[in-house]
């Protein structure tokens, strides 16, 4: 979102309403010598842009926030809960031929591995699959464990973290997803998968709710 560049008049305004809010808009257009259908506009400009906020039968008052305050507000207060997806899981003793199997019928990039007590124990991507299935190996009969990537070289995050520092997790390591776990006293149980669709998703809500 650009900067808003404001006019003499605006800034006049703003001014105005830091050093005497809450105030009406009659007040302010006497102050300016002006009518008030004349600073309809910027008024509206200045309550929209995040300037100024307006309460019925008060009157405007400074918000304090810079333009774009709004959006940036909500972005910090997103949580990974609030948009992540079910997670795809497959046990460790697995073959990678049920891996694959698995990883298409449910059509995702990424598998996460859990062991015989339901904890995470590994994350599988298309990748660690394909490089596999290279050569003439016997698919079936390779356990998953042989090639996943293990803990504690896995990267995560927890449904109450903020989705941008989950966000910021998944560029820096050029990663699919990641898995979203509630730690317990004897490791981590996955609960649910954030993956970049999941981030875009999340993008276009901000577009939604706050008119971009």
């Amino acid at each position: 979102m650009s900067p808003i560049e404001l006019n003499k008049r605006q800034e006049e305004i703003l001014q105005i309403v830091k050093g005497n809010g809450p105030i009406t808009g009659e007040q302010i257009a006497d102050r300016l010598n002006l009518t008030r259908s004349t600073l309809r506009p910027d008024l509206a400009i200045l309550t929209m842009a995040g300037f100024l906020d307006a309460r019925p039968r008060v009157g405007y008052f400074y918000s304090g926030k810079k333009p774009g305050q709004d959006v940036t507000d909500t972005m910090n207060n997103m949580k990974v809960k609030d948009f992540q997806s079910i997670p795809v899981v497959v046990r460790d003793d697995v073959s990678v031929y049920d891996a694959i199997s698995q990883m298409f019928l449910d059509d995702v990039g990424t598998l996460f591995v859990v062991d015989k007590k339901s904890y995470l124990a590994g994350v599988l991507s298309r990748k660690d699959l394909l490089r596999a299935s290279l050569g003439s190996q016997n698919l079936a009969a390779i356990p998953v464990h042989i090639i996943m990537t293990r803990m504690p070289n896995i990267t995560y995050c927890a449904k109450n973290e903020s989705l941008i520092q989950a966000a910021h997790r998944l560029i820096n390591q050029q990663i699919d997803a990641l898995p979203v776990v509630e730690e317990q006293p004897d490791g981590f149980k996955v609960v649910g998968r954030l993956t970049k669709t999941n981030i875009t998703r999340a993008f276009l809500s901000l577009s939604e709710n706050h008119d971009l």
